[in-house]
């Protein structure tokens, strides 16, 4: 079966070009919109991944994508941006968005986006993985964090990947209480308190590709 994209865009002529690039590329386009709201559409749309326009009318394309996580959790989704600020990137992982990927860039990187997040990976654009790095490892955030084991570094994988405790466990044949665990630990470990940064930390040790 081939993949079911949700296309989500303010402009009409967006769309047609994203949905030619898309069926060209083999994906089924399983519904489109050019407006804030489109996310109660993944609820019956049994959407495999959403790519959302970050600039929607009269909402940005974080609250689209907060619905469609929420009414469609098993949906990856994908924002398209002009916007590199760090509190705008932080919100997006925050939310659980699987990728991120720039206006500026190519129609590969998009359709190569898509593939990574389908296969429960993540994708952000160069330049916003650098935005992302930067507060977390910069000077201001003092120590280094301490070297993590094996079954943790594979637990951050596996959150960076946007899966939930419950799924890490499924996945690791682990109980949800040793993976949240596992998770606790972790965070401690690298004196974090929010999932944006274990995010940061997979992607500067090169557990999830940028």
């Amino acid at each position: 079966m081939p993949l079911r994209i949700l296309l989500v865009h303010r402009h009409s002529l967006v769309l047609h070009a994203l949905k030619a690039l898309v069926e060209g590329h083999g994906f089924q386009v399983a519904g489109q919109s050019d407006r804030a709201g489109a996310g109660a559409m993944a609820g019956t749309l049994a959407a495999d991944v959403a790519i959302v326009d970050f600039d929607l009318p009269s909402a940005n394309g974080l609250d689209t994508a907060r619905e469609i996580l929420r009414v469609s959790p098993s949906t990856k989704v994908i924002i398209l941006s002009s916007h590199i600020q760090e509190f705008y990137i932080t919100e997006a992982l925050q939310l659980g968005v699987s990728g991120y990927v720039l206006t500026t860039r190519t129609a590969d990187e998009l359709l190569r986006c898509i593939e990574e997040v389908s296969q429960g990976r993540s994708y952000f654009s160069p330049e916003v993985a650098n935005v992302m790095l930067q507060p977390f490892f910069g000077k201001s955030h003092g120590r280094r964090p301490d070297r993590l084991t094996d079954r943790e570094r594979q637990v951050v994988t596996l959150i960076a990947e946007g899966n939930s405790t419950k799924e890490v466990a499924a996945r690791l044949g682990i109980s949800v209480k040793t993976a949240d665990c596992h998770r606790t630990r972790i965070m401690d470990k690298l004196n974090v308190h929010q999932t944006a940064n274990l995010v940061r930390y997979a992607i500067r040790e090169g557990l999830v590709q940028p």
